[in-house]
């Protein structure tokens, strides 16, 4: 029977360390599966914004094209645009994108601003449902913008909280770059629709 004893205390104590190596697996898989779902929800949230980058840019061409048909003059504007527009197009990050998006945006300011020179562009109806297209085009960016920020704060906060930074390190999940406004980006372009 003494030979009896110390089996049964070898197999439960082999059995405490198996449940603890369970435990502590289990604990693992999910901390992994929740950087892996927050990482798929800030990948989601850059998807919404590059869609409404996308649609904003979509609608340019015909803001373009309804002001270069009464203000044919204004080349150098039109150029800027486009050039602005393939910029943001070709950005790889979501730095590059609020780089190029501000380029973008004071190219649009500077398009608009001419329009106070042409009072039969600012009674073109095509123009005003365009120019009111583009402006709910903005503040859907900036919805998205606001939601994709706050989808890379939760993760990169996920990831750098203790045990998740050493997972986060072995399963290299990286820290996500913010959608951040350029410095010029912060002064309102004067645009003045009155004449």
């Amino acid at each position: 029977m003494s030979m009896r004893k110390p089996v049964i205390i070898g197999c439960a104590a082999l059995g405490a360390v198996a449940l603890i190596g369970l435990v502590i697996l289990s604990v693992l898989v999910g901390k992994y599966n929740g950087m892996v779902r927050l990482g798929e929800s800030v990948d989601n949230g850059w998807a919404q914004v590059e869609n409404v980058l996308q649609r904003r840019s979509d609608l340019i061409p015909n803001l373009v094209a309804t002001v270069k048909g009464i203000a044919a003059q204004e080349k150098e504007i039109f150029e800027n645009v486009a050039a602005a527009r393939s910029r943001l197009a070709g950005a790889a990050s979501p730095g590059e994108a609020a780089a190029a998006n501000a380029g973008l945006t004071g190219a649009l300011g500077r398009l608009l601003a001419i329009v106070e020179n042409y009072p039969q562009l600012r009674s073109s109806e095509n123009f005003l449902r365009l120019q009111d297209e583009l402006a709910g085009t903005e503040n859907r960016i900036a919805v998205e913008r606001r939601g994709y920020n706050d989808l890379v704060r939760q993760y990169n906060t996920y990831i750098k909280q203790f045990p998740n930074r050493m997972l986060a390190g072995w399963f290299q999940f990286q820290p996500r770059e913010f959608f951040q406004a350029e410095e010029g980006a912060r002064e309102v372009p004067k645009v003045d629709f009155t004449g």
